[in-house]
């Protein structure tokens, strides 16, 4: 009886082959495994940072500089092909440009136009640049539990007219109908996609045909096409390219959630935000109920435009006047507070600056700041010094922009030194006196852009008072309700109020 039969990893001698003897081992080959399935696989080295492929592996990357961010990874196998999405769309021609017809503009979805007041998506319209165009992939960006998910389910909910597709890779159906109840809109027009495969969703994208879809989350979809695992460089990439490909095929708006690391930068290389339309990021911290939506990049629109909401129970509800939020009131005048008529995007906005000055209790003198780039606060604290003639370098100074708000406006600088010298002298800066102009090394107050949209939202808040740069241009409206003042350099301004 021949026991090679019911065996079939039992071969005779005879159908082997091949067979090598080396020093250190044996290795017998066998004809009857050499099949089409078993494909060479392609490996590469990508720069989980910004993406930058490399055949080997190199401490530093040579495009953005980090170290040891090289991670190796399997690119594809021979032989494998790919089920991404494929339109029957000829192939497109090059035009010459006066051919090219702009006349019109983008055709965009307006999330706010069919919706009640209580949809809370004119905000969301506005950053968008008047509304989600369709094609164009937006990415939207935040911390865990910062209200990411709660607002893209907000927007099918919104609207019954809107056939949307709803891809989960991280929650349950079942978990999406809990919190849609708590939202408050349930209706037959939003589809729930559980599923992480891109080759399915895009499938199922082609069936139903919607007029938005919504990805949770990017890092978690992969695609057959390559064989790393989900959320690795290679498949965020190649994910991202397909579903880019699909809106524009399709003329399909697609919104895309994606995770941010511990730097505050969102998750995967740094080529997902150039390969997406727009980048919206949100801030703030979970602890409180505020957040902003900040547009990073648009290229439908004008990028670094600002949006705040509040995380109520019932979902996030939009906060048409943030200046009043950011404002905070007291019962009685504080030394170290002042406020700053500050520009975020087109938006302007008056916030508080707080500033407390101590005398350092351990020799070495300490420099904080929250909210405020604390270079920028050491070369303002170093004009005081130089320039001005305050001897502040042996105190302490602790910085804090009120609201849990970042700003970068040069426009910020008055305001910081006041609150500094305010506290430093123990004297309140009257609650109705705003500040927008920027301080230069000299010493020199220096103006700023669109002063004219900063004094009309004082002069709407009730401000008495607005110090400005006497070099600004003048304002057209002459009849005010607020007295501009112009100063040129900071004795001037301190003499006014401290001397009051």
């Amino acid at each position: 009886m021949d026991k090679t039969a019911d065996n079939p990893w039992l071969l005779p001698l005879t159908n082997i082959t091949y067979f090598r003897a080396d020093r250190q081992n044996c290795t017998i080959f066998n004809s009857a495994f050499k099949t089409k399935d078993m494909a060479k696989v392609k490996k590469a080295f990508f720069c989980s940072n910004c993406g930058y492929e490399s055949p080997k592996w190199m401490g530093q990357c040579p495009s953005c500089g980090q170290w040891n961010t090289m991670v190796e990874e399997v690119v594809s196998r021979e032989g494998s092909t790919s089920n991404s999405f494929s339109s029957s769309a000829t192939s497109a021609r090059p035009l010459k440009l006066s051919q090219i017809d702009s006349s019109g503009k983008e055709e965009r979805l307006r999330l706010s136009s069919l919706t009640d007041e209580k949809s809370n998506l004119s905000e969301l319209d506005r950053i968008l640049g008047g509304g989600m165009v369709k094609g164009s992939l937006v990415l939207i960006g935040g911390e865990p539990g910062i209200g990411k998910s709660t607002l893209s389910l907000q927007i099918p909910l919104s609207d019954s007219s809107l056939k949307t597709l709803y891809v989960s890779g991280e929650e349950s159906a079942r978990q999406i109908k809990m919190r849609a109840e708590r939202l408050g809109g349930i209706h037959d027009g939003c589809f729930i996609l559980p599923e992480t495969s891109l080759d399915n969703i895009l499938e199922q994208a082609k069936s139903i045909q919607p007029d938005l879809m919504i990805i949770d989350s990017v890092q978690t979809i992969f695609s057959t096409a390559v064989e790393s695992s989900a959320g690795s460089v290679s498949q965020v990439k190649e994910c991202a390219v397909s579903l880019l490909r699909f809106a524009k095929e399709t003329n399909t708006p697609v919104i895309v959630i994606g995770h941010i690391t511990k730097d505050g930068t969102i998750a995967g290389p740094k080529v997902l935000e150039h390969i997406v339309d727009v980048v919206l990021q949100f801030e703030g911290d979970t602890r409180h109920s505020f957040r902003i939506l900040r547009s990073i990049k648009n290229r439908f629109g004008a990028s670094g435009e600002l949006a705040v909401y509040e995380m109520t129970g019932t979902g996030l509800r939009e906060v048409l006047n943030p200046s009043e939020m950011f404002i905070s009131t007291h019962e009685e005048s504080l030394s170290g507070s002042t406020v700053a008529a500050t520009l975020d995007g087109t938006r302007p906005l008056l916030i508080e600056v707080q500033a407390l000055v101590s005398t350092a209790a351990y020799g070495t003198p300490q420099r904080s700041a929250t909210g405020f780039d604390v270079r920028r606060l050491n070369m303002l604290l170093a004009v005081l010094e130089k320039r001005v003639g305050f001897k502040i370098g042996a105190k302490d100074v602790f910085l804090n922009i009120a609201g849990g708000i970042k700003v970068a406006d040069p426009a910020c600088d008055l305001a910081i030194i006041m609150s500094i010298l305010s506290s430093n002298f123990d004297v309140s800066v009257n609650q109705k006196y705003a500040f927008a102009a920027e301080v230069g090394l000299s010493g020199e107050i220096r103006p700023v852009s669109q002063v004219e949209r900063r004094i009309a939202e004082a002069e709407k808040l009730g401000f008495e008072r607005i110090y400005i740069s006497a070099y600004s241009q003048k304002e057209e409206k002459q009849h005010r309700k607020i007295k501009v003042i112009r100063a040129a350099s900071i004795p001037q301004i301190v003499k006014d109020i401290f001397q009051e």
